[in-house]
């Protein structure tokens, strides 16, 4: 589930398409916003409202139809949605474990460090951080970051999923059964 998308509707075309059959893009992505933006700027350019309460409806409907539901988020967890609420919040009211992903590049250990800190400010689990990119040559935080965060972090780091993979990598499927042990993913 993707509850809201800003800009195109790709993501949300693909978690549908990997997705359970007979759901709709409306059941998967219930708000779109066409502005490429973040969404309380989205709302505002388009001149609507965003209402909280139908993408917890759209949620607990897919709960209801499906085994799992994984929800991915929207340009990051402090994003806002409205002025006093902002994507956490919504992780939060959804009750789920979270994934962390982050790009491997300068930056990364003080977003990654500040956003870990805060899923467990909203009493969530941090089930695990991925780090996104390879590393390219002479690239000293690309190559140093995935050994820093390890240091620093009390989370699993997970990298190495590239495209085209046709088995999961052992320390992924690992994260996954952890999070299908945890009473929050229903």
């Amino acid at each position: 589930m993707k509850p809201i998308c800003c800009g195109d509707r790709r993501d949300a075309e693909l978690l549908l398409a990997a997705g359970s059959d007979g759901l709709t893009i409306e059941d998967i992505n219930p708000v779109w916003l066409k502005t490429p933006a973040a969404p309380i700027v989205g709302s505002l350019i388009e001149k609507t409202n965003i209402h909280i309460e139908n993408m917890l409806a759209a949620f607990h409907a897919l709960q209801n139809r499906v085994e799992h539901v994984i929800v991915e988020g929207a340009g990051g967890w402090m994003v806002p949605i409205l002025s006093d609420y902002l994507i956490s919040d919504l992780a939060a009211e959804m009750k789920l474990p979270v994934l962390v992903v982050t790009q491997n590049r300068l930056g990364c250990l003080n977003h990654t460090a500040l956003t870990v800190r805060s899923v467990a400010d909203y009493n969530l689990h941090c089930l695990a951080v991925v780090l996104n990119g390879v590393p390219v040559p002479g690239d000293i935080a690309a190559l140093t970051n995935a050994d820093v965060l390890e240091r620093i972090l009390n989370v699993p780091l997970l990298v190495g999923l590239g495209e085209n993979l046709m088995e999961l990598p052992v320390d992924w499927r690992l994260m996954l059964d952890s999070a299908r042990d945890l009473s929050v993913l229903t």
